[in-house]
């Protein structure tokens, strides 16, 4: 859903953690569910020293429902000029100060 949010607005972004700074400085949308989903994906992908219930699944599949639902409707609000706007200000986010 966030890959669908920056190719909405023109970005292409490769990278997990270049997608939730975006999502932060660009769109002003927390990412901190999206942060925590990343990091029991690598703790249950890499390490065995864990369990699991049928109700951390249910909560993770909630959670990851929310965080689309709330990304879907962000994007449905947008207008052109936002598109332009989120555009002119990736293209300065990406040059840095003073270039």
């Amino acid at each position: 859903m966030v890959l669908a949010l920056l190719f909405q607005t023109g970005i292409k972004c490769e990278n997990h953690t270049g997608a939730m700074i975006l999502l932060e400085s660009l769109y002003g949308i927390d990412s901190s569910r999206i942060a925590a989903a990343k990091r029991d994906r690598i703790d249950k992908q890499y390490y065995v020293d864990f369990a699991i219930t049928a109700e951390d699944v249910k909560d993770s599949i909630e959670e990851a429902e929310a965080f689309c639902a709330d990304l879907l409707d962000f994007m449905e609000k947008l207008h052109q000029g936002e598109i332009s706007r989120f555009r002119e200000d990736a293209v300065r986010l990406l040059e840095g100060p003073d270039e």
